[in-house]
């Protein structure tokens, strides 16, 4: 397995500038209404268990959302980061109460079997092809992210897979299989087996290509020798659903915690704060808030 090195810690110290005005923001749009409300009575079963993608934790943006919902509900949320694949297996082995996941159509398998009960879309970001600034294959500006694909495959060069079914992954394989190929076992293939941030940090010591949610590269940028190349096809659409594991498969999980955080997600003060993280620092949101929207209106296939 490939080593990212350090560049975990790096990613956190950048994201306490962006935390600090997250959460002056979160408090701000929510402080009228807890100060004149009683204390939260502690739910009789407070502990919830959040399998999530590790986009929006490394973006930092649930280290600003999850503390304003536990002081509105008296809930304790257990964060597990992990790739979109593995989230939907806990949500398969009742190892997780709620989750948040960008794989839709993974996530419509896992409902068609029962084992999620709720699923509302919360959120979008987008995908980019990022690579080093000499760019050996010549993928910049390209419009279409098959045919950049189809370009590095040609020039064999660099490439690092998260290799982890994440949505990421899942992503990239689709693209891959839409050219009809099959880079498994390529010299120029490399598998990081970890999360974005990581597989990032070995991508730009490798000079090497790899797909990426633009929101985990904007706060990792500073750190890494990697340049957005191609952005903007349809295809690279990220989208996030919340989705609750059904009690009826799983009669242990915290069916009541995991309702109050689908609905926490969607809020529209909630969607406010998702509208607005991310733009002081970056000129943009990381993420844009989508509740209330169909798959079909923005175009998900």
């Amino acid at each position: 397995m490939i080593q990212p090195g350090s560049f975990t810690a790096q990613l956190n110290g950048l994201l306490s500038g962006l935390l600090t005005v997250g959460l002056i923001l979160a408090l701000a749009l929510s402080a009228c209404g807890r100060a004149s409300s009683p204390a939260v009575p502690a739910p009789a079963d407070p502990i919830l268990i959040l399998a999530t993608a590790t986009g929006p934790q490394d973006a930092g943006l649930l280290d600003v959302l999850i503390p304003i919902f536990e002081k509105q509900t008296g809930y304790r949320v257990k964060t597990v980061a992990v790739g979109t694949g593995a989230a939907l297996q806990m949500a398969r082995n009742g190892n997780a109460d709620v989750l948040l996941t960008h794989a839709p159509s993974a996530e419509r398998v896992l409902m068609r079997e029962g084992w999620g009960r709720d699923r509302l879309l919360v959120m979008r970001n987008d995908y980019v092809i990022v690579g080093p600034t000499a760019d050996p294959a010549g993928i910049r500006g390209m419009p279409c992210a098959a045919d950049a694909f189809r370009r590095i495959a040609a020039a064999r060069a660099t490439f690092i897979s998260r290799g982890d079914d994440s949505g990421t992954h899942q992503t990239e394989r689709q693209l891959w299989a839409s050219i009809g190929l099959n880079p498994d076992g390529q010299a120029w293939y490399l598998e990081s087996g970890q999360g974005m941030g990581a597989t990032l940090a070995i991508a730009s010591a490798k000079s090497a290509y790899t797909l990426t949610d633009l929101s985990t590269y904007l706060v990792g940028r500073p750190h890494l020798q990697l340049e957005v190349l191609v952005e903007g096809d349809p295809v690279l659409l990220n989208v996030y659903h919340v989705i609750t594991v059904n009690p009826e498969r799983w009669p242990g999980v915290n069916y009541t915690g995991a309702r109050a955080f689908a609905r926490f997600l969607v809020d529209p003060a909630t969607q406010e704060i998702i509208g607005r993280f991310g733009v002081d620092q970056f000129g943009q949101p990381l993420f844009y808030p989508e509740a209330g929207k169909t798959e079909a209106e923005l175009g998900v296939p």
